[in-house]
């Protein structure tokens, strides 16, 4: 039984799919308008896990995660940098695909734009003016907070008290979780944002950030999902917001599982470019670490814990992931044919099972990791009744563990744990065992630094020459 917990109940509940073979899900993208940060790259790290376990657990899952390319940010420094809005958001588009990649995020199904969905956001703004939830006025359409009976329930706000403190009108895309505002549907057209402009029965302009989501996500999944996912700084007012307009627009409830990630801290401190602990995958790679290593270190904790990342994390996860390779590599070596090991047989299914009952306790990521170490931990301890039918076995698990985990190398080696080369490598190594062969060391020592750079480390033993991949 899988268990999340619900930021809308604040309780922790057992996850049942309206379909029970499908999930929708919908997970807020990046906002276009600058690199994604560590911070972003958490939270997107967090809806990865959650995409994969549902999948593990044999849902089909239906995954849309929006791109926010027009809002006051992405206006705003397109006009600085002289560029249009399109030519402005594909640089920072493009960097959140990078990211995808070198963190080995699985894709989501769709990447809506918001650009893209202007024609169905004024629909469902005149849609809302008509039942009564917004009206226009000369700079905008808003959204009438006090005629939505359940406004503030995500949030857990007393209505009397936030309808007493409401503080008017608010233009801007994003406002303090101190304000109770009617919110901006449509933004009429002003000379600061440029040629940014689409026509309406309103006049010209453009959404406001909140109603981007709302229609991008029922265009994409219907009426009503199964999870709505973001980082916890989005449940006000922004996902408050999508409620609202959502449930007035279509009478049905829009949610069923909201589950929000926790801040990231920076040497225990909130990250801030003044500070001087604002950092991006580039910035992490200018010092020699690469995405596994970052993906490992910004899933090592729960999700809605917080998580201070320092360089003696991302060291840790190095050593982490050295050991988890180092293990896979020694399985691969494993070639006694004698009876299987009740005890190593024994240690692998209380691991794999430890592991599922952790995922499904609210992805418990800390204590599944528990579970894969402790098996590391027993491996070695009983490494003298190993045989070739116990390391097939681990072997396998791993491979699986590694469609949730995302960081096992289990891509380089093939279905006995063997680990495989391309041609060019191969031929690296048969021409260094020939150089030893024939007593030429120096050239042997040439092509094993060469080895070495692209990745692979070469050991001389006694029964001949064994070969890795350490990169």
């Amino acid at each position: 039984m899988i268990r999340f917990f619900n930021s809308m109940t604040r309780s922790v509940e057992e996850f049942v799919p309206t379909d029970k073979d499908l999930v929708k899900l919908y997970t807020c993208g990046p906002t276009v308008y600058n690199t994604p940060h560590i911070g972003n790259l958490r939270t997107f790290i967090f809806e990865d896990l959650l995409h994969r376990w549902l999948e593990y657990r044999g849902f089909k899952v239906r995954h849309v995660m929006n791109l926010t390319d027009v809002d006051d940010k992405t206006i705003r420094n397109s006009i600085q940098r002289k560029m249009s809005l399109r030519e402005y958001t594909d640089i920072y588009k493009k960097e959140f695909f990078d990211a995808v990649r070198q963190l080995n995020l699985k894709p989501a199904d769709s990447y809506p734009a918001a650009t893209e969905f202007v024609p169905d956001m004024i629909r469902m703004i005149e849609g809302l003016i008509g039942k009564g939830y917004a009206y226009e006025t000369s700079d905008g359409v808003y959204f009438k907070v006090s005629a939505f009976d359940a406004y503030g329930k995500l949030a857990h706000i007393d209505r009397e008290t936030l309808l007493a403190g409401a503080s008017g009108r608010t233009k801007s895309d994003e406002y303090s979780r101190d304000e109770v505002s009617d919110f901006a549907l449509w933004k009429k057209w002003v000379e600061d944002d440029g040629e940014v402009k689409w026509p309406s029965p309103f006049g010209d302009g453009r959404p406001g950030w909140h109603i981007e989501c709302s229609v991008m996500s029922m265009k994409l999944l219907g009426p009503t999902i199964d999870i709505h996912c973001g980082g916890i700084d989005n449940l006000f007012p922004h996902h408050e917001n999508e409620i609202a307009q959502s449930e007035a627009f279509t009478g049905k409830k829009f949610v069923n599982y909201w589950m929000h990630s926790v801040h990231l801290l920076v040497d225990g401190e909130k990250m801030s470019k003044s500070k001087g602990n604002f950092y991006t995958l580039s910035d992490l790679a200018d010092r020699g670490y690469n995405g596994r290593v970052i993906r490992y270190s910004l899933l090592s904790a729960h999700y809605r814990k917080p998580l201070n990342f320092t360089f003696n994390l991302v060291k840790q996860a190095e050593s982490s992931l050295k050991r988890i390779d180092d293990f896979l590599f020694d399985l691969g070596k494993v070639s006694s044919t004698a009876k299987k090991s009740d005890y190593l047989s024994m240690a692998l299914k209380k691991a794999s099972h430890n592991f599922e009952i952790a995922l499904d306790d609210d992805l418990n990521i800390s204590q599944a990791l528990a579970e894969l170490f402790g098996l590391i931990y027993d491996y070695y301890n009983h490494k003298d009744e190993a045989c070739r039918g116990n390391a097939v076995e681990i072997i396998g698990w791993l491979n699986s563990i590694d469609s949730v985990l995302g960081f096992i190398k289990t891509g380089s080696t093939d279905e006995s744990g063997s680990e495989k080369l391309r041609d060019e490598e191969d031929a690296l190594i048969k021409q260094r065992a020939f150089a030893r062969e024939n007593g030429d060391y120096k050239k042997a020592d040439e092509i094993r630094l060469k080895l070495l750079e692209a990745g692979i480390e070469i050991r001389d033993t006694k029964d001949g020459y064994v070969w890795k991949k350490i990169k």
